[in-house]
């Protein structure tokens, strides 16, 4: 077992403060059984709208939901969207005697429904599969490669792992897909993602691939949206400062899962991952996704400039500007991209982030960490003075 106690004590803190908490992130990635560390499953109070019992008990919403008492778990929530405008009366009752837990899986739909319906009365929490905090740094090889899906993670062997993230994708594009009303075959979608998979950390253009998919720019455009709205995929927009630098203005692509990342790529194992040319650009993308889980930031971009100057992550937090480097070799020096990221941007500092287990001073606001420093949070990248 991983346990998730820091998110199952956010997901507590959030029903404290608010009549409704949505709870979002991509399907299978722990929701329900965090859920039921709330609320249990055989519980009146719990309602799967995968399960048909769930469904037929709510078939007059109103009648089901209004005489309950404490916590009510609604999974699945994007299923019926009818629900919220329901949820809004019984969140404004006074004295309340219930608070709502909604789970979701397509956020578009959701944030809409919710800014919607549930304006001043729903928090929402996001969720991802396991990371690296939650796993260890003993299983950071195992995490890189497998990806922080649950069932892929913690399966008895690399192959069981792959068979799962197999599976995950075909049940995703036939099934999932239609359901979050998406109008796309499966087929074309795959052969989408693969090629985002190998766009994967570069600056995306959508003319190259849909020249290749033989579809208008504007319908590439659309996929890539899909993908982002159902948390496959992280496209990381360019920050741009009032400079007279041309910087780049394109967003790079991440899919947000190295597990899945690894099975568009055909890696099976770690020894085909180090080999792979893409091996660098997957590690990237991992440091990037465990980073802003650990430091929660409120906003997240990248900088560059047509004549070279680069930073991997600008991150915005509690009004300070941060930057992060991902380096994976030995023992990073500094870089003139450094230097002129921390001048131009007014960055506070920059953690260079690297497989080591040394954390040393590159100059007074720019320091090499560890991979360990995330497991720390935003202490462990950026330690206050």
């Amino acid at each position: 077992m991983v346990e998730r106690q820091h998110l199952i004590e956010s997901v507590r803190t959030a029903l404290g403060r608010s009549r409704v908490v949505g709870l979002l992130g991509p399907r299978q990635c722990g929701k329900t059984t965090l859920a039921r560390h709330l609320v249990d499953v055989a519980s009146p109070n719990y309602f799967d709208l995968e399960d048909s019992a769930s469904v037929a008990r709510l078939e007059q919403p109103m009648v089901a939901l209004q005489d309950l008492r404490g916590l009510v778990v609604i999974d699945e929530v994007q299923r019926r969207p009818d629900l919220f405008p329901i949820l809004r009366v019984l969140a404004d009752r006074v004295p309340l005697p219930a608070r709502f837990l909604i789970l979701g899986s397509a956020s578009p739909s959701l944030l809409r429904q919710a800014s919607e319906s549930l304006a001043g009365r729903i928090q929402l929490v996001w969720m991802s599969g396991f990371s690296l905090e939650e796993v260890g740094l003993a299983q950071h090889a195992a995490h890189w490669l497998r990806g922080g899906f649950p069932l892929s993670f913690l399966a008895e062997d690399d192959a069981a792992s792959l068979a799962w993230r197999r599976d995950f994708i075909r049940m995703f594009l036939e099934r999932d897909i239609p359901q979050f009303g998406f109008s796309i075959t499966a087929t074309m979608l795959l052969r989408f993602w693969t090629m985002l998979a190998h766009y994967h950390g570069q600056t995306w253009n959508a003319a190259e691939p849909a020249r290749s998919l033989g579809i208008g720019e504007s319908t590439a455009r659309r996929y890539l949206d899909m993908l982002t709205d159902v948390f496959m995929v992280r496209p990381l927009q360019p920050w741009h400062a009032n400079l007279k630098k041309r910087q780049v203005k394109a967003p790079k692509v991440y899919l947000r899962d190295t597990g899945l990342l690894h099975q568009l790529l055909g890696i099976r194992s770690e020894k085909e991952l180090l080999e792979h040319p893409k091996c660098g650009a997957s590690w990237e993308g991992y440091v990037i996704e465990e980073t802003i889980k650990a430091v929660e930031p409120d906003e997240a971009y990248f900088w560059a400039t047509h004549s070279g100057a680069e930073i991997d992550l600008v991150l915005v937090k509690a009004g300070r500007m941060l930057g992060v480097e991902c380096k994976r070799i030995d023992a990073p020096r500094l870089t003139p991209s450094m230097r002129i990221a921390l001048e131009d941007l007014k960055l506070d500092r920059i953690a260079v982030i690297y497989p080591g287990t040394r954390r040393y001073p590159l100059t007074e606001r720019i320091t090499a960490v560890p991979l360990a420093g995330l497991v720390d949070g935003m202490d462990g990248l950026f330690p206050s003075e």
